[in-house]
């Protein structure tokens, strides 16, 4: 019989589609060398019991216990780290107040290294306790700094895309706080790109560089060129904001004359490996682009209700073939958990659908067909943020990464309200996805690591 590094038997749940909740029930996930799921075997399977007696009793064999779970890992695709720092205030002004008066500053202070050290530290252990397994990061203009939250990750076993942040127009960004110019803005950013790849050699997990310009305002035509030319000479991903709230789409429509997927296309930065946050007023010719392109929104509905002017239809970017992944953003967002932001998300569709103005008939409150489930908001924060990053992540199956996080519904702080033996193991699932909050997640692997426990 072959061996593997380790198995783990209990009862998980993954996406099937993107719908549909796969329920696999006292299953055995057996890990590689590498930290990914060799063999998935089902208790009909006849290598099941072979298996069991072979591993029962070994001290790489992990059983669930009574009330305990396996979940994916949760995929963020829009954290701004070094916001941790202001998380939960300032988020009832408006989004330009809110950046000049808080944001950048604070982003300023990423000069010095000793305050970055802490608060990234702190950033990437709190999403790791909360289940995120891998985060999509902007950093700050600082290169050094952003190596370093790209070292942290390599180093606590999340995986971690970062991205070096670009804003070098004069006119719109602080004279304390940009690049110093164009040239700066690009050399500072291949630079980084060279060093996280460096980096990576020696991360099980991954750690990957990000072509980042922070949004089309901040940054200056050749800047955006030169750095849609930089992601296709290293073939990085790509982030940024497109389509946030009503300044920036309005902005961009006045600087180009066209919407800010068109313009940011132009630029040559959308792209398969690209990530656009927000993304709220996209129109149907925006969806094809970014659908035609690969390119991957990233559905933030917190952050949304503070600062994007409105709810983004993301069922209807959805069927059109948009690939959709959840993200907290991280401080627009005060919730640094996915679970939050899954809820979230089938709220505020529901809101969409059904509208919010009574002193409209009915019928022409909301918009048709706009509501998600559970299930589709799940399938978002894991199997879907898999696909945006083209990673074989998001799911438990055979070739994807053990990237699990242990949900124990019977903890006696949090306990869920599972009151028979025989529950139906969907109506779990919901109460998880509904009710968990962080003492629930006793333990978080990464790639067939272990990189946080409660106990």
């Amino acid at each position: 019989m072959k061996k593997y590094t380790q198995v783990f038997q209990g009862t998980a749940f993954s996406s099937k589609s993107a719908k549909e909740v796969l329920i696999l029930k006292e299953y055995l996930f057996c890990i590689n060398l590498n930290g990914m799921i060799e063999k998935v075997v089902s208790p009909t399977d006849a290598d099941y019991q072979p298996l069991l007696d072979t591993y029962q009793g070994e001290e790489n064999f992990h059983r669930l216990a009574e009330g305990q779970y396996f979940l994916p890992g949760f995929v963020d695709l829009h954290v701004h780290a070094p916001q941790w720092a202001q998380a939960g205030t300032a988020l009832d002004i408006p989004l330009y107040d809110w950046l000049n008066t808080y944001t950048f500053p604070l982003e300023s202070k990423f000069s010095d290294l000793a305050f970055a050290r802490n608060v990234y530290q702190d950033v990437v252990s709190t999403l790791l306790a909360n289940g995120t397994t891998t985060a999509l990061y902007f950093a700050t203009v600082h290169k050094e700094a952003s190596l370093l939250l790209a070292e942290i990750c390599a180093e606590k076993g999340q995986r971690g895309l970062v991205g070096k942040v670009v804003m070098d127009d004069p006119e719109q960004n602080p004279d304390y706080y940009r690049d110093a110019d164009t040239h700066t803005a690009l050399a500072d950013t291949e630079e980084f790109i060279l060093a996280v790849k460096k980096l990576a050699t020696r991360a099980k997990q991954g750690v990957y560089p990000v072509v980042t310009p922070r949004f089309i305002p901040s940054c200056t035509d050749d800047t955006l060129k030169g750095l849609g030319e930089l992601a296709a000479k290293y073939d990085t991903y790509v982030q940024s904001h497109c389509s946030e709230s009503d300044w920036e789409h309005d902005y961009v429509k006045k600087r180009f004359d066209k919407n800010d997927a068109l313009a940011l296309h132009h630029f040559g930065l959308l792209r398969d490996k690209s990530i656009m946050a927000h993304c709220n007023f996209l129109d149907d010719e925006d969806a094809d682009l970014f659908a035609e392109t690969g390119t991957a929104v990233c559905h933030c509905p917190i952050s949304n209700a503070y600062f994007a002017n409105s709810v983004i239809p993301i069922a209807h970017l959805h069927s059109k073939g948009v690939e959709i992944g959840l993200g907290t953003d991280i401080s627009g967002g005060f919730s640094p958990s996915l679970f939050d932001n899954a809820r979230q998300a089938v709220i505020v569709s529901r809101m969409l659908e059904d509208g919010v103005n009574t002193a409209l008939p009915a019928e022409d409150r909301g918009v048709a067909n706009s509501r998600i489930t559970i299930n589709e908001a799940f399938y978002f924060a894991t199997a879907g943020g898999g696909e945006s990053l083209s990673l074989p992540i998001g799911r438990l199956a055979e070739n994807y990464a053990w990237d699990v996080q242990i949900i124990d519904t019977s903890v006696a702080s949090a306990k869920l309200p599972i009151y028979q033996a025989n529950e139906d193991l969907h109506d779990v699932f919901q109460k998880i996805m509904y009710l968990v909050n962080p003492e629930n997640i006793r333990e978080v692997w990464v790639q067939g690591v272990k990189v946080h426990s409660r106990f």
